[in-house]
Order: C-alpha cells, then structure tokens, then sequence
C-alpha cells in the first residue's frame, strides 16, 4: 500500500505541473537517444507530457539524476500482461472471474512499469481491453499496451472465414492481429497454417489498417509469412539463413525471443507441468530448442538487412524480468547500442509509434528511463532502473 501510494503522490505532482505548461528540466550523466546516439550531461525537458528539448545541461534542474544514464522508455513488443499463477502457486489456464484477472493484470503491468517498460505490446487475450483502457485513462500505474485482444489460430478456419474474424477483432478494438502460423516449439514447431490462410489473415489485416504478428517457429512457416508481407515474425526456433533472409528482404521485423521465455519455462517448470502441452516431453523440446538459439540468433545478427526488434513473449513468472531478453542477446553477440534501438526507436517503428515513442527527442511522448550505470560498457545495467517517467508523469524516482 505504501509503495501505491508513493507512486500515485509522485505521478499527481508530475501531472500539476505538466498540466500548468511549466517546463521540467530533467538531468542526466549521460543520455542515450534511442536511435543511436549520446550526449553527455545532457538536460531534457518535458512540457505538458512532451520532450521540447534535448541539450547539455545548463542551470538548475528540476530533477538532478546524477550519475545516470537516461534512456527512452523501454519496449516490450510481446508480451501477455495477463498471464499469471493461481493462490496455488500453478499457471492459471482456465476462466476465471473477472475481477481476478483484472487484478492479477494490473500487478503484472506494475512490476513491468517499475521495470522500465513503459510500452509493451499483448497478445493474445481479451482480458487485456479493460486493463489497457484503465491504463490509459490514468486510473492505473502502468505501461502503454497495445493488445490483439484474441488470435487467428484455427487451422480450420476458410480465408473468408478468418478475413470475417479479423474484422469481428477490429471491431472490438485490437491494435494488431496476432496469427499463429506454426505449433508451439513443445509441438515440434511445424507449419500450422498453409499460404492461402497466411495471406488472408496478414492480407486482411493490412485492409483494416492493422499489423500483424506471426507465431512461426519453422523455417516454412517463416517463409509464408514473408510471402504474405506480415509486418513481424516472432520466435524462429528453427529458422534457416534461407527465413531470415527472405524476412529481410520482405521489410518484415523479427523478434527472436532468446532471452526470458523459454529460460522462465524450465525455471518454473513445477508451475507449469502438466497443464495442456506443458508435459515432460514437451518441457524436453524446449530445452533441446535453448541450444538452438543462440546459433540461430547468430546467423540473424549475420543477416543484411534484418530488422531485430525486442520482445520477450514474457508469461506467468516473467513480468518484471522483461531486460533479461537484451541481456541475453548482447551475450551472444549483439551490440549494445544496437540491442538499445531495437527496445526502443525500432520496436516503437515496427508498432506504428515511431512518430510517439522511442527515441529522446524534441515532440516525442515524454517516455523516459534512468539506470544505474552505462550499458554500453555493462548491458546488465538496464536491470537497474531507478527512475520511470511516462508521458510526463514520474512513476519512480
């Protein structure tokens, strides 16, 4: 209750003085920009939730944050907010009331908020509309979401008949459609859905003025998703040169997942075992798919053109935990700056938000994080977040 309250003090502060157009000047040691550059003891101000400007610092700041280092809010582009464990302790798979799940999806947008991540993309859930709305009527602490509100999944499905159910999905209020292409990695990871249904789906959802996100975990899953000019593929458990490469020379975004989902799995794998496909086999599948990663993530690194967004596809026992995924792809060879664009700048640019979020820079939302140290020397500083401001109002400090 303490630490509620200490945020809701902080963000009504904040919102005054936003509301009265007085500038805040916010000071950091050093800010990285989201699009690849630094400024050292650089100053920011935020008017009325926007950044006016960006520029050394000069006179007496509102907010002194010493020797931090200033970012643009942190980006998640996959995640399921709502996802949780029971009183039990166990994953939490079937209906439930709704106050519950509202209740569990607002301590999962708190703890991701308090992360840094002040956008994250959920996919999957209609539970997340009434979350999402409170969010962003500032009646709750928590990152800006974006949801699919439900899924294409049913490969029975005509295209007509999936064309009809990306609409009934656009009419509900989804920012994105989410289409699984392939079975889960624990099945094998095979084609799910053929190049008929994958135009369709992607094909409507461009109609509709909609993205889309495919679930592909095989290289021909991939392929059709590049055919049919989805906007992202997520996962690639199994991906070839031959996927990413045609993902790249499609303008279609890839987001690997290599870093929180799968390690969080075996983690938490009592929590999960024996619920629906989390059985000993399937758990055996995702460890032998662990080993695959990184060699797969190489080969994308490798590949001209891709663009590598970060997503966590963060589950019941993640939240929170959201930086492990950058952590885990500067480990096996990534940039850091370049691991810090796809979080920020790109990941706003796949999602349609690169004019609003993303980047510190002059007319952008005011999204912004502060950590402990340089994660260009230390990229396990982005686990230290010690300040969180989003769209001008102070979260943590």
């Amino acid at each position: 209750m303490k630490r509620i309250l200490i945020v809701v003090v902080l963000a009504a502060a904040s919102l005054s003085a936003q509301q009265s157009g007085v500038a805040t000047t916010i000071r950091a040691a050093r800010v990285i920009d989201g699009r690849g550059g630094v400024t050292q003891n650089a100053t920011v101000s935020v008017v009325n939730g926007k950044i006016a400007s960006v520029g050394n610092a000069s006179g007496t700041p509102a907010i002194d944050l010493g020797n931090l280092t200033l970012l643009p809010g942190f980006i998640d582009t996959h995640v399921h907010i709502g996802w949780h464990f029971d009183d039990k302790g166990r994953y939490h798979s079937g209906p439930e009331p709704a106050e519950q799940a509202a209740l569990y999806g607002a301590e999962n947008a708190f703890v991701t908020l308090m992360a840094g991540f002040t956008t994250v993309q959920s996919v999957g859930a209609m539970s997340d509309k009434p979350l999402r709305d409170a969010i962003n009527r500032g009646v709750l602490p928590g990152p800006r979401i974006l949801s699919s509100l439900g899924q294409i999944s049913n490969a029975k499905w005509t295209p007509d008949q999936i064309r009809e159910n990306i609409r009934r999905l656009k009419g509900e209020g989804a920012d994105l459609i989410k289409i699984f292409a392939s079975a889960s990695i624990r099945d094998g990871g095979v084609p799910t859905l053929s190049q008929e249904q994958v135009d369709a789906a992607c094909g409507e959802a461009r109609a509709q003025g909609l993205r889309s996100m495919v679930h592909a975990h095989s290289p021909e899953s991939m392929l059709r998703s590049a055919r049919a000019k989805c906007t992202v593929v997520e996962h690639g458990g199994l991906a070839n040169a031959e996927a990413l490469q045609a993902l790249a020379d499609g303008g279609v975004y890839f987001d690997p997942n290599i870093g929180l989902v799968t390690q969080n799995y075996l983690e938490n794998k009592a929590r999960f075992l024996g619920i629906g496909n989390y059985t000993e086999e399937g758990f055996a599948t995702m460890e032998k798919a662990l080993g695959l990663r990184g060699p797969m993530f190489t080969t994308a690194l490798k590949t001209p053109g891709l663009k590598i967004v970060m997503g966590t596809d963060a589950v019941a026992g993640a939240h929170g935990q959201n930086a492990r995924e950058p952590i885990e792809r500067v480990k096996t060879g990534q940039k850091p700056m370049d691991a810090i664009v796809g979080m920020t700048s790109l990941a706003a640019e796949s999602m349609g938000l690169g004019k609003e979020i993303g980047a510190i820079a002059a007319g952008l939302n005011a999204d912004l994080v502060a950590i402990e140290g340089d994660p260009l020397q230390d990229i396990t500083a982005l686990q230290r977040v010690r300040f969180v401001m989003r769209n001008g109002k102070v979260y943590k400090r």
